[in-house]
């Protein structure tokens, strides 16, 4: 950079080198190693670029890997992404909605969340989605065998019926056959009547978690977090009709059908 503001003799003898070796230095062909650099920084820069800004090393690694067949270390692809300024989102904190409710149910997954089949276990849960005209109220269900987002609904208050449409939205897409549990936190959108009958609806059992306890209902957490650092915290909603179709896209088009899932090996849901 200096050689604008001084002759390049002047530099080699600052830094003590001679001018000849300086020269041939410079037309010195790029290693290998260095060649292989640039082409896979390229590579992720893509990879980062697709993935809406959201993928860490861990996820751009699979995406070399299953995507592309290039085999690279996860600290190479670290180094490379912190050399182009690149990183994946981080997790904001999650503020409570709910509080404890009285229609309870017992708590039938006791965090064993894995199954063999669709539409066994799906799990729901609410959070806040904040818009310049104030904050609306996603309800989601997530079906745990793919992790894919079965049906969702969004309202301007945290009520029950906005976690009752969720449901009757995944009902819609899925169907359900005999057998479905119904899992979720203790929240008053989850014990009120109309939610309870809703699951009666479709002959699903409900289940509840204990009151505070976050790793009761893992999956329908994970889930959040990741739309709260990929989408909510990267994309400046004007208004509940912003935000329904900013959510609408990230899980219809990339969540369920795109982004690699680090519990289903890297493969989308």
């Amino acid at each position: 950079m200096e050689k604008a503001n001084h002759k390049i003799a002047t530099l080699c003898r600052v830094l003590e080198v001679s001018t000849s070796g300086f020269y041939a230095w410079r037309a010195r062909p790029l290693s290998r190693h260095a060649r292989d650099d640039a082409f896979l920084g390229i590579v992720i820069e893509a990879i980062h670029s697709a993935s809406r800004g959201t993928y860490g090393a861990p996820r751009i690694q699979a995406e070399l890997s299953l995507g592309h067949g290039i085999g690279c270390s996860k600290k190479r692809v670290a180094r490379l992404m912190a050399s182009r300024r690149l990183s994946g989102c981080h997790r904001r904190r999650r503020r409570a909605l709910t509080r404890p409710g009285s229609l309870r149910a017992p708590d039938l997954v006791a965090r064993s969340f894995e199954r063999s089949a669709p539409n066994q276990l799906w799990v729901t849960d609410l959070t806040y989605v904040p818009t310049s005209h104030g904050f609306s109220y996603l309800a989601a269900v997530i079906d745990t065998y793919s992790r894919a987002v079965v049906g969702w609904a969004l309202a301007s208050t945290p009520g029950a019926q906005v976690a009752i449409d969720a449901l009757e939205a995944a009902t819609r897409t899925r169907n359900p056959g005999p057998g479905l549990v119904v899992h979720s936190d203790r929240g008053t959108q989850f014990t009120s009547v109309g939610f309870a009958e809703s699951c009666a609806r479709v002959g699903a059992r409900r289940s509840m978690g204990r009151v505070g306890s976050c790793y009761d209902n893992a999956v329908a957490e994970s889930f959040f977090a990741t739309l709260e650092r990929e989408l909510l915290d990267q994309t400046s909603l004007a208004d509940r009709d912003h935000a329904w179709a900013a959510i609408d896209d990230f899980v219809d088009a990339f969540y369920n059908r795109r982004r690699r899932h680090s519990h289903l090996g890297y493969v989308s849901p």
